[in-house]
């Protein structure tokens, strides 16, 4: 059996990969937030979120259950859509000062 020590240390590794997974995704965020600039697309796709939140509660295995999953998620998506604001607003006044 592991003592705490070890146990720390693992957690300390996932929260870099965690770490590393999130700004992954959330590049991936910022490169959405210029498709939708360019293509005049809403920053806000309620549709898609939903459909993220499905994804990832049918997905659960635990041992969170699907409502600390889904908290989670919320969160991560909301932090992605602000980025996605923010790439849009500073498209817009690049746009306006040219």
């Amino acid at each position: 059996m592991k003592d705490m020590a070890e146990w720390r240390k693992r957690i300390d590794e996932i929260d870099q990969q965690i770490l590393k997974l999130l700004n992954e995704r959330s590049q991936c965020a910022l490169e959405i937030g210029h498709y939708k600039k360019l293509h005049h697309l809403p920053a806000w796709a309620p549709e898609r979120e939903a459909e993220i939140l499905r994804n990832v509660v049918k997905a659960n295995t635990g041992p969170l259950d699907d409502a600390a999953v889904r908290r989670l998620f919320e969160r991560i998506i909301d932090e992605a859509r602000s980025l996605e604001y923010h790439v849009m607003k500073e498209e817009r006044a690049r746009t306006k000062e040219s």
